[in-house]
């Protein structure tokens, strides 16, 4: 799962900060009208990542520029992929046994809410485009939420193998983040220790010239 959260396709290159400032000539998003106050609103959601502003043109060409999705009723590959991020961060949030990082929670909410709401700048139900303004919230979000995703990710790793030495269902022990923390150690100490090993020679140093057979 880590390497679907790291490999990502590009969003349209429109959304991108651009070279020089330029009107806002379109205001379509296929055939769904941008609100000059939503758009507004929506980035001054991005602003709270530190994220670039985008206008209603830059999102009416990114729109087109969105390349067909595998089936009908899904999203291109790239918002996809980054919806998987969002519910990566909804499940981490939602387990009760994690402790998620102080720095991590104002921008999982800010995330979740926005992600999960019905009064998007885009209606989520658009064919192909509309989760788009959700891939970009999540584009915007990500920084302040990778190393914490990670963690969490590999805390449901350890503690998946901890659950089968036990032979116990996850649910059924307590495992919280101070003993992931631990067990994590353990298994870099040992991953360091069978590297080692596997470099080190059991002969003498130097070796002898020869063996002898009695």
């Amino acid at each position: 799962m880590n390497a679907q959260l790291s490999n990502l396709q590009p969003l349209p290159a429109a959304l991108f900060p651009q070279s020089a400032p330029h009107p806002a000539r379109r205001h379509l998003v296929d055939h769904f009208p941008l609100d000059d106050g939503a758009v507004a609103r929506f980035n001054r959601l991005l602003a709270r990542f530190q994220f670039a502003p985008v206008d209603a043109d830059q999102l009416a060409t990114a729109a087109r520029e969105l390349p067909l999705p595998k089936a009908a009723g899904r999203a291109p590959d790239c918002i996809e992929q980054r919806l998987k991020r969002a519910t990566s961060v909804g499940l981490m949030i939602a387990d009760p046994a994690w402790q998620p990082a102080n720095e991590a929670v104002v921008p999982a909410g800010l995330l979740l809410d926005y992600v999960r709401s019905s009064r998007d700048l885009i209606p989520d139900d658009l064919p192909r485009i509309g989760r788009l303004d959700d891939a970009i919230v999540i584009d915007a979000a990500w920084p302040r939420l990778a190393d914490e995703v990670d963690s969490y990710l590999d805390y449901c790793r350890i503690r998946l193998i901890e659950a089968g030495l036990r032979g116990c269902a996850v649910a059924d022990f307590a495992f919280s983040r101070a003993d992931w923390e631990q067990a994590r150690q353990a298994e870099t100490a040992w991953i360091a220790h069978t590297r080692a090993s596997g470099r080190r020679s059991y002969l003498p140093s130097p070796p002898p010239n020869h063996f002898r057979v009695c």
